[in-house]
């Protein structure tokens, strides 16, 4: 079986497994994503999902957030973990959208990276389910992932970007990452994984990987 096959194969397993995918963060607009997928680092996104309606009730703008104060914020998302620097990011890059977008979120990536606590992962997933400009966001998990199915070499989150993006046709960016978080979370958790029962694992899970 050739790679493209193989690839093939998988996305036709996501597909049948999750033929539509919505994304994981409650939001109503490009902003209210930007701060829950800037929660989302190192935090679930049901906790995130938990914490933002007490946030959005405050302030679900960039005019309004700055009216609250950093130790504010940092209060209200402490669930989300890391609050005292993710507190400073919301504040610090609503302040920017203010003077430098109009208040709105802008749809580059240049723009978005330019942002305080706004990284590359993050401003993709504002790209991608938001704009609908195609990108591939990889988290710990896709990582994770693809170089479980050997999709990539595992050495960086730069790389497996630049693999999957290689591997998967562009038109397929935008669901295929939502697909494999979902899959991931349903057939291939980090821990108590039964590669056996996988629909992919039993397959494709690497050599180096099995019992």
């Amino acid at each position: 079986m050739t790679k493209a096959e193989k690839v093939n194969d998988i996305l036709a397993i996501l597909d049948h497994h999750f033929p539509t995918v919505t994304a994981p963060l409650h939001h109503h607009d490009a902003y209210t994503l930007l701060i829950s997928v800037l929660l989302s680092a190192q935090c679930t996104d049901e906790r995130v999902n938990k914490t933002t309606p007490l946030l959005f009730a405050r302030a679900d703008n960039p005019y309004d957030m700055v009216k609250l104060s950093v130790e504010e914020i940092r209060d209200i998302i402490k669930p989300c973990g890391l609050s005292p620097m993710k507190s400073k990011g919301i504040h610090g890059l609503s302040k920017i959208l203010i003077e430098q977008h109009q208040g709105q979120v802008p749809a580059s990536f240049e723009a978005l990276e330019a942002l305080p606590a706004v990284g590359h992962k993050t401003a993709s997933v504002v790209m991608t389910q938001w704009f609908g400009v195609p990108a591939f966001p990889v988290d710990t998990h896709i990582h994770r992932l693809a170089y479980r199915w050997g999709l990539s070499n595992g050495k960086s989150v730069e790389q497996t970007e630049r693999d999957l993006k290689r591997l998967i046709p562009v038109e397929k960016w935008n669901k295929a990452h939502l697909q494999i978080i979902y899959f991931g979370r349903a057939f291939c958790p980090a821990k108590g994984h039964r590669w056996r029962e996988c629909p992919i694992c039993r397959t494709y899970l690497r050599k180096s990987l099995r019992d």
